[in-house]
């Protein structure tokens, strides 16, 4: 179900927060959301801007895609198509837990764990790093040049 962001409030301390750019959708992504699943608690996929995947590369899919795809996934209970900061969700949401891959232990922005600390959202990091958007998107290049 995707929810908006007015409904994020309605969600409090009753769901596991997962968040990305999710671009392109790989099967590190799949084994992410199954193991947020496993903690026990409806998942609430944060599906980042086409701005912010713009960032980093030229979006394959735009948000209203990769979100109705999410969405579609069955570890996935809702879907947040992200106009927002990550802090300004959790700041409305305050999900029970917030998890990310364990790629991120070190390197999670300083204000989603301030906010996370304030709110008492338990940071969990998940050890299903499989592989990465960045990492796909390289050897992909790297093929394409040797062609």
């Amino acid at each position: 179900m995707i929810v908006s962001t007015a409904d994020l409030v309605n969600y409090r301390g009753q769901v596991t927060m997962v968040d990305g750019g999710f671009d392109p959708l790989h099967q590190g992504h799949v084994a992410y959301l199954e193991a947020a699943a496993g903690l026990g608690l409806p998942v609430l996929c944060n599906v980042s801007s086409d701005e912010y995947v713009a960032r980093k590369h030229q979006p394959f899919l735009d948000q209203a895609e990769r979100g109705a795809i999410l969405d579609a996934i069955r570890f996935v209970d809702y879907t947040h198509l992200s106009q927002i900061a990550t802090e300004g969700v959790l700041r409305l949401l305050q999900p029970r837990n917030y998890a990310k891959g364990a790629d991120w232990r070190g390197r999670l922005p300083e204000e989603e764990l301030a906010v996370c600390s304030d709110s008492g959202i338990e940071v969990v990091y998940l050890d299903t790093v499989l592989d990465s958007s960045t990492a796909i998107l390289e050897r992909y290049e790297a093929r394409r040049h040797r062609r």
